[in-house]
């Protein structure tokens, strides 16, 4: 999307830092931006702050792929899979599963 939004989620970070759904949606625009290294950092980080925010993994999987790492995203699409079938979300670990077929 635009500078405007990545600018908005900034400052929604500066109130909260801890704001998991505020990390997530920068680094999604930051995807958006095909700008890959801040996004990786940003979803690094929120993997280790929350690592129980399951679409992390998949986002963060996706990054790595975009940045030529595919044994480092399918790790991390296998760790995502680990934590939604701990939280017993089916959705999100089918999408992970195939993430990881999909690099085979």
């Amino acid at each position: 999307m635009s500078d405007s939004r990545i600018e908005s989620l900034k400052q929604m970070l500066v109130k909260d830092p801890n704001d998991s759904f505020a990390k997530y949606a920068l680094g999604l625009e930051y995807m958006s931006q095909n700008e890959f290294e801040p996004a990786k950092e940003i979803f690094e980080s929120l993997r280790l702050a929350d690592p129980k925010y399951s679409a992390t993994y998949y986002q963060l999987g996706k990054v790595y792929e975009m940045l030529g790492d595919s044994q480092l995203a399918k790790k991390v699409y296998e760790q995502g899979i680990f934590v939604t079938t701990q939280q017993g979300e089916d959705h999100a670990r089918s999408e992970l599963e195939q993430a990881v077929n999909d690099l085979l």
